[in-house]
């Protein structure tokens, strides 16, 4: 018999230490956080690694956290409430369900907000809230609806990037104190009622309509301008045009005056201007439809003139064989 109880007292022992080591001895997960209690009181916190603590004398302080679950598809199903040992440090995300908010002009819409937050002190996150879930969610919402509550439905949905910054600073600032970071806020839903969404869609299709109308009137009046611009450079151009071809028949008949007068001299050279002129009316008279030509009585004077024509030609030509 007593050769049996050394053998048994070192099983128990070995049972004991077994056990007592077991307890004693555990490991945190890397961006891990364990706070450990003394006789109920705060001692220390473990970090990622092997940890010691004493079996009856420290113990393991939890956390809640809350859990959303998804079904296969990716759609929410539910959240839960769990109670763990171990302090996630990693940046996470806490997804609210959509809740009801009213804006500045009493217009009630749904909102889907999100929260990235981290931990950044273990200790202010278990001791200074009693659920830090519950409390982050709780806060989460209260300020959506302040800050929501201060805009009217336009300005809710022309400035979520406003919203998401006063939600992110407001958050912070309060999170800080239980040690939390909030690291980002987004609206992911903004949900107007039924009624309000038709006359948005009914006021941004009049306001396309309008836009249109306008965009095509201005083209019809840029349209308009561009044409008679257009015509008024043509006339231009053509009154140009026919300015020059004037100065230009006025300086060759200017040019002609002179050479018949260099060659004529000036008395014959007016006879002969004033001939040759009557002879371009006279074919112009000619050229109607009448059977019988009138001509003026001073004609004749002027006729008569011509037969020096002749001569006037002949002194010419003998002076240029001279």
């Amino acid at each position: 018999m007593p050769d049996l109880i050394l053998p048994l007292a070192i099983v128990v022992i070995a049972i004991v230490l077994y056990f007592f080591f077991r307890r004693a001895l555990f490991i945190v997960p890397q961006s891990q956080a364990v706070v450990i209690e003394r006789l109920g009181k705060f001692s220390r916190v473990s970090y990622s690694g092997l940890n010691i603590l004493i079996p009856g004398l420290e113990s393991q302080r939890r956390i809640h956290y809350r859990v959303t679950q998804y079904d296969q598809e990716g759609h929410e199903v539910g959240t839960q409430l769990r109670a763990t040992p171990w302090i996630d440090m990693r940046e996470k995300i806490l997804d609210f369900p959509s809740q009801s908010v009213i804006t500045k002009d009493n217009v009630v819409m749904s909102i889907d907000a999100v929260l990235y937050y981290r931990i950044n002190d273990p200790v202010k996150v278990v001791y200074e809230v009693a659920n830090f879930a519950e409390a982050i969610e709780k806060l989460t919402q209260t300020t959506l609806r302040n800050v929501v509550g201060e805009l009217t439905l336009d300005e809710t949905l022309a400035s979520r990037e406003v919203i998401n910054a006063r939600l992110r600073d407001t958050l912070d600032e309060v999170a800080e104190r239980w040690g939390v970071q909030v690291t980002r806020v987004e609206l992911q839903d903004i949900s107007p009622p039924g009624d309000i969404r038709e006359t948005m869609e009914l006021q941004m299709t009049a306001e396309r309509k309008k836009r249109a109308a306008i965009l095509t009137a201005e083209g019809e009046k840029q349209a308009v301008i561009l044409q008679a611009e257009g015509v008024a450079q043509a006339q231009v151009r053509e009154a140009e045009g026919r300015a020059e071809a004037r100065l230009k028949i006025v300086q060759a008949e200017a040019e002609a005056l002179e050479r018949v007068q260099q060659a004529l001299g000036g008395d014959r050279a007016a006879g002969y201007l004033v001939a040759m002129k009557y002879l371009e009316s006279l074919e112009k008279i000619a050229d109607g439809q009448a059977t019988k030509v009138f001509l003026p009585f001073e004609a004749s004077g002027v006729l008569g003139s011509l037969g020096s024509m002749r001569e006037i030609w002949s002194e010419a030509g003998k002076q240029g064989e001279e």
